[in-house]
């Protein structure tokens, strides 16, 4: 990746993308008060940078999926490979290398009511060791703070779009499995070239995913870097928490402008949480200071990560 300074506009629009993915260029720009030539401008710099893009994620609930926080332990020369590996993988998310160099944490998706599917791991010759614990439950309903404090409140209200509906998942049928990878892949596209891409019409696409949203079964994410906003110090929390104190402490975190991620999970640990802080003093702080205070927590163990090699975010609700 290209290294890109952002400017006040290109983090309001990536506030407005975390909105609104597929916003108006149009709508945006006058929400931002510029023109839509800059805000077309300052988007296609930050993609072809490969510093954000928009993609399309789907409820993994609603495909009637599990989550799994899957953690190997692995020889240090095979970790960029092994990670680009599991990255190509469809049925993974949010892949990433620990600053050990010997660890992979990543999601790992599959029907609910079977096992994850890791018979293929546990023979891979770079492998030494396999974990592997349900996710239970997102216990964070806002995005972390870094990505979304560019925009005042009435920018906010103006962009956001309307909330999704409550009705039971919809079936994804043939239309969808053509539709859902190309906007993985690129979120924005423009519908006469989705339509293109799946052999359909472009007024069938256009409403087939009016459909998947209004439903909550789509939604779209940004992924880019917390590096390039200013906050490099990325951190995986596992902590230990009675189950009296569970809730208390997760709604504790999750109100934390360090968090990026809360959620429960089985196993030793019963809490995951991702801490972004600006450099390695403040995560300290965080550490000792914030988790080190909270009621409950029985034991704690923390892995800065190294690298993301696939942004796709955990999507259970």
């Amino acid at each position: 990746m290209d290294s890109v300074t952002l400017g006040q506009v290109d983090l309001q629009l990536l506030h407005a993308l975390h909105l609104d993915g597929r916003a108006p260029f149009s709508r945006i720009a006058e929400v931002l008060g510029v023109s839509d030539r800059t805000a077309v401008r300052r988007f296609a710099r930050l993609r072809d940078t490969g510093t954000a893009r928009v993609t399309a994620v789907v409820d993994s609930r609603g495909l009637g999926h599990a989550e799994w926080l899957v953690r190997l332990r692995i020889l240090p020369s095979g970790a960029a490979a092994l990670a680009r590996e599991l990255a190509r993988r469809p049925d993974t998310a949010w892949v990433t290398v620990l600053s050990s160099g010997t660890e992979i944490v990543f999601i790992l998706r599959a029907p609910a009511g079977t096992a994850a599917p890791l018979a293929g791991l546990t023979r891979h010759p770079r492998i030494l060791g396999v974990e592997a614990h349900r996710l239970l439950r997102h216990l964070m309903e806002r995005r972390w703070f870094g990505r979304t404090s560019a925009l005042t409140d009435e920018q906010v209200s103006a962009l956001r779009p309307p909330p999704v509906g409550t009705a039971a998942p919809i079936a994804l049928n043939d239309l969808d499995r053509r539709l859902l990878p190309a906007l993985a892949a690129d979120g924005r596209a423009a519908y006469p070239r989705l339509a293109g891409q799946v052999g359909w019409s472009e007024s069938a696409v256009r409403r087939r995913l009016e459909e998947l949203r209004r439903s909550g079964m789509v939604r779209f994410d940004v992924e880019v870097d917390p590096v390039v906003l200013g906050y490099p110090a990325q951190c995986l929390i596992w902590l230990t928490v009675v189950p009296s104190r569970l809730a208390a402490t997760a709604g504790a975190l999750a109100a934390d402008s360090e968090a990026a991620f809360v959620g429960a999970t089985t196993g030793p640990h019963n809490l995951l949480a991702i801490a972004v802080c600006r450099d390695e003093d403040a995560l300290y702080t965080y550490l000792s200071d914030r988790i080190g205070s909270l009621d409950g927590v029985e034991r704690v163990e923390t892995a800065p990560i190294t690298s993301y090699v696939k942004r796709v975010a955990p999507t259970g609700r």
